[in-house]
């Protein structure tokens, strides 16, 4: 493997996670504002602030609010849809951010097996090993707090 190649993986986030609810519904968690309000965000963080335009080449914008006070905008562009199996977007952290301005690539897949789902969460490249130490625990928390929500 080159230098490029294990440095771009290094900066990669893969996360696999089973929910026990059909692909369908863990798809429309994804996919409609008033779900992604209810559970979006790291533990300990609400999200005030949700608009999602869920078609290919819709904009999303999302601010998560720290129990510190501290609100963190976030926002993209939809690439791909493919309901229920697929949805990728692009990521942008706003101003505030550590990784502010930087655009990574989100791309998430739903695999239906006995009522359950296999969801996959990848994102790429981020800006550096840090920043994806630090954003692998807030996405690991924020699929937490998914599937919570699913389990209501």
């Amino acid at each position: 493997m080159s230098v490029v190649a294990a440095d771009t993986l290094d900066r990669t986030i893969v996360i696999t996670r089973t929910f026990d609810a059909p692909r369908q519904k863990v798809f429309a968690a994804w996919a409609d504002s008033a779900q992604l309000a209810r559970w979006f965000g790291p533990k300990n963080f609400t999200a005030p602030s949700v608009e999602a335009d869920v078609r290919p080449g819709g904009r999303w914008r999302i601010c998560i609010h720290s129990s510190e006070g501290r609100d963190y905008w976030m926002h993209g562009v939809y690439r791909e849809i493919a309901a229920p199996e697929r949805l990728v977007f692009t990521h942008v952290w706003e101003d505030g951010h550590g990784a502010s301005g930087h655009e990574t690539l989100v791309t998430l897949t739903f695999e239906e097996t006995g009522g359950k789902t296999i969801m996959t969460f990848h994102k790429a490249v981020l800006v550096s090993l840090h920043e994806r130490n630090e954003q692998y625990t807030g996405w690991s928390e924020c699929l937490d707090r998914l599937g919570a929500y699913l389990g209501k």
